[in-house]
């Protein structure tokens, strides 16, 4: 099945319910929340009041002074009492402005890291949770991005980017209250101006985007195909593509520039645009407010045109600062709808209500008329009837594709039959719960995961509270004496400091150690040189006694002393029998078993030779 290297929203969204569902996990925390706003409300009252403050500066002592001078033509003993007391404003308007910075970015930091420990806490829980038919159809790359890249994205927009909104909002609340209570007339001159420097701002952030996007996939694009023609350019030039594929890449670098140009084009009239509406507003007030300013008796103080103006000039800040907000959260909605695509996928297979426990189980495992595909019209076991008696060996061998590790699959619950059912110790295994079973089986994969630690972790990993001595047990019964000393030792990622047959060993002692009921084997050996091979093979005997066990092996060889051979092909079950019964039929079995002899002889000639 083909894994999803990235997933494809070609859906819009809606802006507000993905902003209320983010919004959420940020209310977790409410005082924070409340913190944060405050804090940046206060920034911009603050910031609002300014022109007031320039205001009262300007008609209570800058402006008598000034036009007692122009009357009298003396300069008179200036007051400085009432400069110290502006002065002393300004400063008490300072500070508060300084600690309701530092306020609101501690609120917004502490807001995003808790929100994104949040969200990725969630994901990793699902990600637990799920299916393995999910992680079958999802790469591995696409999954990380979605908790490291996308919650950060996200986490984002609900932190530093809501500052923008809250202090834009709060700014031309303030602005505009403020505006009205000392001239309603100036004050609709500016408003009015409000829609359209929006309009303008929006509208232009949206075609920035849009190009944008568009620029970074046929970046992404060229990237590809760059990379594709430069591995490939022997085929290329064998087949003379040359100027072909040049002029596929011309075509694609064309859609670039143009989409580049686009996205720079109108990020250059941004600015230019808005501050022009801006200036527009403020030519608007000095025109009128300054009619206004010098009729006799005058309408307004020069302080309150000199505030006006102030506003005008001010206003298209916090609209930009908004419009900013909108643009991130819509280029964040395509991040924010795969986190909570992952968050809202439900497992298919959880177990039912109310549904039992298994005690010690003795092994017996039945397939009764089972059927299973992974796609709807593909099937892979048609009407599978087995029955696998408790303590007895089983093989299972076939060509790729035959449906040997579904059988497996299906018996670790990983997926359930689309039809029929599956019966350990004669109980429907849906019938009980899936921790129950598994905590029974032990499991030796292919290709062997350990995970960063001391061998001794990765022994213990299914049993926490497991001695010493069982460790050393475990590793005796598979034939890891050698690791013994060695169970202090790091691993490494994945294990990148040991070999692939020594991983082999620490996976089948961790299997083992657990004292499964079922022991489960899938090609376990096949990556393994063969003296490694040789060793496993002598405590997979261990192993296997007392216990039910099912081996998929690529060296048939190796399952020569299993009770039972099933030979399996496109999901049916053609022989079953000893090696000895199958071989004297000289059907599949022995066809498949003769021509690995075959071919393994062959290798030896050729490297005796």
């Amino acid at each position: 099945m083909s894994k999803l290297n990235d997933k494809q929203f070609k859906t819009k969204g809606s802006l507000w319910p993905f902003l209320r569902r983010l919004m959420k996990y940020s209310l977790r925390y409410p005082r924070w929340v409340a913190g944060f706003t405050g804090f940046v409300l206060l920034v911009a009252l603050v910031e609002a009041v300014y022109p007031l403050v320039w205001l009262s500066l300007l008609d209570s002592i800058i402006i008598p002074a000034a036009e007692s001078y122009r009357v009298t033509g003396v300069v008179q003993n200036i007051d400085m009492s009432g400069l110290w007391k502006y002065g002393l404003i300004f400063a008490g308007l300072g500070i508060t402005l300084s600690i309701g910075v530092f306020c609101f970015i501690n609120f917004a930091g502490r807001i995003q890291e808790y929100v994104m420990y949040d969200i990725r806490q969630e994901l990793f829980k699902k990600l637990q949770e799920l299916s393995f038919a999910y992680f079958d159809k999802s790469a591995v790359g696409w999954l990380l991005s979605r908790i490291s890249s996308d919650t950060a994205k996200v986490t984002e927009l609900i932190s530093w980017s809501m500052i923008e909104v809250v202090w834009g909002t709060g700014m031309i609340v303030f602005c505009v209250i403020s505006m009205f209570i000392y001239n309603w007339k100036l004050a609709i001159i500016i408003t009015l101006t409000i829609p359209v420097l929006s309009l303008i701002s929006f509208k232009l952030r949206m075609l920035i985007l849009k190009y944008s996007r568009e620029a970074r996939k046929y970046n992404s694009e060229m990237t590809a195909r760059f990379n594709e023609h430069i591995n490939g350019v022997e085929v290329n030039k064998s087949l003379v593509q040359e100027d072909r594929v040049s002029e596929d890449f011309t075509h694609l670098s064309e859609k670039m520039k143009v989409s580049s140009y686009k996205a720079a084009y109108y990020q250059a009239i941004f600015m230019p645009l808005v501050i022009f509406g801006g200036s527009i507003a403020a030519a608007f007030v000095l025109y009128y407010g300054g009619s206004m300013a010098i009729t006799v008796p005058a309408a307004i103080t020069i302080g309150t045109l000199a505030a006006f103006f102030g506003y005008a000039t001010m206003i298209f800040e916090p609209i930009l600062d908004i419009s900013r907000f909108y643009s991130q959260a819509q280029n964040s909605i395509s991040a924010g709808e795969r986190i909570f695509s992952l968050i809202d996928t439900e497992a298919l297979i959880v177990d039912k209500p109310g549904a039992g426990e298994y005690g010690r189980i003795n092994g017996d495992i039945k397939f009764e008329n089972v059927s299973f595909h992974y796609e709807e019209g593909k099937q892979v076991l048609s009407n599978l009837d087995l029955d696998i008696k408790a303590g007895t060996s089983i093989a299972l061998v076939g060509e790729t594709g035959g449906g040997k590790s579904t059988i497996i699959n299906l018996i670790c619950r990983f997926y359930e039959p689309t039809g029929g059912v599956i019966k350990i110790d004669g109980v429907d295994y849906k019938e009980n719960t899936m921790q129950s079973l598994r905590s029974q089986l032990g499991v030796v994969l292919q290709t062997p995961h350990l995970f960063s630690g001391t061998m001794r972790d990765n022994i213990s990993y299914g049993l926490d509270d497991a001695t010493d001595m069982e460790v050393i047990n475990a590793l005796q019964l598979v034939g890891g004496e050698e690791f013994i000393p060695r169970l202090d030792e790091q691993v490494g990622e994945g294990g990148e400091h040991l070999s692939t047959g020594e991983k082999q060993l620490i996976s089948f002692a961790r299997a083992v150690l657990a004292d499964p009921r079922i022991f489960i084997m899938d090609e376990a050996t096949s990556s393994v040189d063969t003296l490694t091979e040789a060793r496993i093979q002598r405590g997979i005997a261990g192993m296997m006694e007392g216990r039910t066990s099912l081996i998929i092996a690529h060296r048939l060889s190796t399952i020569k002393h299993c009770d039972r051979i099933l030979v399996i092909n496109r999901g049916r079950i053609v022989e079953d029998g000893s090696h000895h019964e199958l071989m004297k039929k000289q059907g599949a079995y022995y066809k498949l078993y003769t021509r690995q002899l075959r071919e393994q002889r062959e290798k030896e000639v050729i490297n005796a030779a």
